[in-house]
């Protein structure tokens, strides 16, 4: 693991990545709005399962991005069967680069670990937690995070 995480007031590093449909998206795209960066380990596992089920079942005051090291053509599949509608980005190559540039990837496994970043809409990094693969997350702190930014 990177032994700097992307910090709480920092400005969040931009990225572009290609969604599950392909589509290149870049965290800049969504200044002026709340973004939630979930990243996770690997897709059709079961915490993250859960905790991208969770994202989905409970509506956030914020656009969500997630993150993995899986194939656009994963994202695709698992989005398609389980009805996820925010961005699946595919972190594939350069092999979790973005997971890197946020302190959340774990060298020695090949994937990121569970982080997630609360941003505003200026693109500073307002809240972040980075949780163990074995560990998941509680979506409930991130409406709590959320709240607390104007």
């Amino acid at each position: 693991m990177n032994a700097h995480p992307a910090e709480v007031g920092a400005l969040a590093p931009d990225f572009e990545l290609q969604d599950q449909h392909g589509t290149p998206v870049s965290l800049a795209q969504f200044r002026g709005t709340k973004v939630v960066l979930v990243f996770y380990p690997l897709a059709f596992s079961g915490i993250c399962h859960g905790e991208l089920s969770a994202l989905r079942d409970q509506p956030l005051d914020a656009e969500v991005l997630t993150v993995s090291v899986d194939s656009v053509f994963t994202h695709r599949a698992w989005a398609d069967r389980e009805g996820y509608t925010f961005a699946l980005l595919s972190d594939f190559w350069p092999h979790g680069q973005v997971a890197r540039a946020y302190g959340v990837f774990d060298e020695a496994k090949g994937l990121a670990l569970r982080g997630t970043f609360v941003i505003d809409g200026a693109g500073v990094i307002r809240w972040s937690v980075i949780n163990p693969i074995s560990s998941a997350r509680d979506v409930a702190d991130y409406i709590k995070a959320l709240a607390d930014i104007s």
